[in-house]
């Protein structure tokens, strides 16, 4: 009897298996991270510090980092002409340095994870903050979440290239690096940790998770000396709502996620008009820098970032009027600047148009106007983006306001709900799509890690016995009645000796080499691949894998007796399986329960 291959005792039940496959390897990744964390924080500081040096050159003819509003512009031919500049130059920034840059930046750092390696090229890291400072600071409808998304993973990639990693270790550091530079622009570490698990990690492992929670506190750590301490947007407003109030933030987040679907089409539908245009897409952000300078005239606190827009939604004394045309004149100037392939991020603008449709909601509605801003601001970030918990975590660290917790849950799941129900993509899986990438944003637990081959083997095992000999084998395969590709080979005892299939029989027609040998002493200087009962399936198929073997025979561990057998079909049967538990619907009661006549 042969002895079992190694790499049967690899494949041992109890060996190796646990609810995490993470290692002591992970503390290396958390120390990177930590390196990688601050380093992001250090990006967010120097982005916003070049937006704002950018709006003061362009604006107000200042050399300052100081932080400023366009509220206050004068309607002037250089408003219309700023944004069309910085679109310009951002065009040509494209052209001959990086098109990685164009887009608000998620998207591209989710293909960069899923399709690229985790790998991004130094120069992203340099030219996507230079052009969203340029695309906002000359007036771009634009938040800086995005391009520090961009920014940080390029810089946690960077650093990861520089040593032996893997590719699932790299997509960890790439997405430290982003949660790290939206924990320091916002002050939102758990929201930027929802945020890489909902959008970015596309796993659940302390592998990944650890090192991200690392990156998040230690730029949380810095951020207090670089931007300042307290929530980036205070509200303590008390929440005081009727017994109906709930079902009232429900219709809000519906009409969030009912806006939510209608930008997002609007977004693709300008995108295509741009695509059709007969000239390179260098020039399309100088035309979107157009619209941008136009839509200025008309409202000026349209322009830019702003942050100072989003406080006035969450305070008092803001009037009807200014909120609806700083409503209408965003919307129409963020999709066309957005849909011109220009830079800068989703976050903020969200924030605005949400916020301000939930403000003007809020006067029909019980309590101040600013509650139900933020609520419209947490269900339309989480309709859009498709990331409900960050939504909602993201708008309580924001203002600092637990008390709205419970709205800010009802909204967010509404507007998640109709957008999930309208759209099968969102306004950034959209864009992959379009690319020709599809990607699924829904986890469940692996079947194969479930399963053992003993649910699955079958257990009447067609087989052929050790003593036939090689010119009978040779016959039983040229026959009509054989149906498997290989068989396994056993003693009188049921013992698994060996593997015989096709192209051993291919083989042997063709010499004269094994004439009168029997199957055993032709196949007798071969190890076989076997496994256990209680091997996982999971470990089954990399064994299968690494041994490119389309069946593998399960035996008992102790003497090797065939208690049945393994097929690629098997496998492919439990993906039918899992399909009919989601889509079999059957009513167990009335059945079970019902007594016969």
């Amino acid at each position: 009897m042969l002895p079992f291959p190694a790499v049967q005792d690899r494949s041992a039940p109890s060996k190796g298996l646990a609810d995490f496959t993470t290692d002591r390897r992970v503390l290396i990744l958390i120390a990177m991270a930590l390196c990688v964390g601050s380093a992001g924080a250090g990006a967010a500081w120097a982005l916003i510090r070049l937006i704002t040096l950018v709006t003061n050159v362009v604006w107000f003819g200042r050399f300052s980092t100081a932080d400023a509003s366009l509220a206050g512009l004068q309607p002037s031919l250089w408003m219309v002409a700023a944004p069309a500049l910085g679109g310009l130059a951002i065009g040509l920034m494209a052209r001959f340095g990086s098109e990685k840059i164009r887009g608000h930046g998620i998207p591209e750092a989710i293909e960069a994870i899923l399709i690229g390696g985790s790998r991004l090229q130094p120069k992203v890291a340099v030219l996507k903050p230079l052009s969203s400072a340029l695309s906002i600071g000359t007036g771009g409808p634009f938040g800086a979440e995005g391009p520090i998304i961009m920014t940080g993973g390029a810089i946690g990639s960077l650093f990861a290239q520089c040593f032996h990693l893997s590719a699932a270790e790299r997509k960890t550091l790439l997405v430290a690096g982003a949660a790290a530079g939206m924990t320091a622009i916002f002050g939102t570490p758990v929201a930027a940790l929802l945020l890489a698990v909902e959008l970015l990690l596309f796993e659940w492992k302390p592998r990944s998770f650890l090192p991200v929670v690392a990156a998040c506190l230690i730029s949380a750590a810095w951020r207090p000396l670089l931007f300042g301490a307290g929530p980036l947007f205070p509200f303590a407003d008390p929440v005081a709502l009727p017994w109906w109030g709930l079902f009232a933030c429900i219709g809000l987040g519906i009409v969030a996620g009912l806006q939510s679907g209608l930008m997002t089409v609007m977004l693709y539908k300008v995108e295509d008009l741009f695509q059709r245009l007969p000239i390179h897409w260098m020039w399309w952000p100088a035309i979107g820098g157009i619209a941008v300078g136009l839509g200025g005239l008309v409202e000026p606190r349209a322009m830019g970032v702003g942050y100072d827009v989003i406080r006035d939604l969450l305070a008092p004394g803001t009037g009807a009027r200014e909120v609806l045309g700083v409503l209408v004149v965003k919307l129409i100037i963020w999709v066309v600047a957005l849909g011109s392939g220009t830079s800068g991020g989703v976050l903020a603008p969200l924030l605005i148009l949400g916020g301000a449709s939930g403000w003007l909601l809020g006067l029909g509605l019980p309590g101040e106007p600013s509650l139900w801003a933020l609520l419209g601001m947490a269900a339309m970030m989480g309709g859009t983006m498709r990331s409900p918990l960050t939504g909602i975590v993201f708008a309580v660290e924001l203002t600092g306001n637990v008390d709205v917790l419970l709205p800010l849950l009802a909204a967010t799941a509404a507007s998640y709900a109709v957008t999930v129900l309208l759209l099968k993509r969102s306004i950034l899986t959209e864009k992959i799509a379009r690319r020709g990438h599809h990607l699924t944003r829904e986890y469940s637990t692996d079947p194969f890690e479930l399963l053992r081959a003993s649910d699955v083997m079958v257990t009447a095992v067609d087989t052929m016995p050790g003593t036939m000999t090689v010119d009978e084998a040779i016959a039983f395969f040229r026959a009509a009645g054989h149906r498997h590709k290989s068989y396994p080979l056993v003693d009188r005892d049921r013992r698994v000796i060996g593997m015989v299939g096709r192209t051993d029989v291919l083989r042997w027609s063709g010499s004269d080499d094994h004439a009168g040998l029997t199957l055993y002493d032709a196949v007798s200087d071969r190890s076989v691949v076997v496994a256990p009962p209680d091997i996982v399936l999971g470990r089954l198929v990399d064994l299968m894998i690494e041994h490119d073997v389309s069946r593998v025979p399960i035996v008992d561990p102790a003497d090797r007796r065939l208690l049945g057998l393994v097929a690629r079909k098997d496998l492919f049967k439990i993906r039918s399986n899992a399909t009919a538990l989601e889509n079999e619907r059957t009513a167990y009661f009335g059945q079970s329960w019902r007594r016969p006549a």
